[in-house]
């Protein structure tokens, strides 16, 4: 009976927060180009990208992430805690979740960053790291819905692939943007 209602929550968590770490880095995208601009222009704008991380990340991201672990962690714990081990396929997604947290905190990172003035990044840069989320989640999904090995091959070179496609896509929509 609570197993439906953790797994729904816990999906929904997942949705929540991953909106936050597909739009943060735009966010800092946006941030780092406006850097760009003249005076006063660049100071409106970058005071208010300030203000839209700080509160997608305090307001959604962080809770959602907590929110994640926890539905996540009371899923392991109802349905595969006693055969814990034998489950490889929930040992790499939860390694993939690690993975997440670490980005989710890296993006954070960049924030304090860039509201010290430091723009260590360029836009396109940010650009191709807004995608590492993208390949995260696809692993994660791959990894959930195959659960056995033979998947999680098919899934490596599924991953492989769609990372590749990501980079080519990110370099026809930059050639697309040089010409406007």
């Amino acid at each position: 009976m609570i197993y439906p209602i953790i797994k729904s929550l816990h999906i929904i968590f997942v949705v929540s927060w991953f909106a936050g770490l597909f739009y943060l880095p735009r966010l800092l995208v946006y941030h780092a180009e406006s850097q760009d601009k003249q005076e006063p222009e660049r100071s409106i704008l970058s005071a208010q990208f300030e203000k839209m991380q700080k509160v997608l990340f305090n307001a959604i991201m962080i809770p959602a992430m907590f929110l994640t672990w926890i539905t996540g962690l009371s899923l392991v714990y109802l349905q595969w805690w006693d055969g814990f081990t034998q489950h490889t396929w929930l040992h790499l997604k939860l390694a993939f979740v690690v993975g997440i947290t670490i980005y989710h905190f890296y993006c954070r990172h960049i924030v304090y960053q860039f509201r010290q003035q430091n723009f260590m990044f360029s836009g396109p840069q940010l650009r191709l790291f807004n995608e590492i989320a993208t390949i995260l989640l696809v692993s994660v999904v791959f990894l959930v819905v195959g659960k056995n090995s033979l998947d999680w091959l098919y899934g490596l070179l599924g991953f492989t692939l769609f990372g590749i496609l990501i980079m080519a896509a990110v370099k026809i929509a930059k050639r697309f943007r040089n010409k406007a």
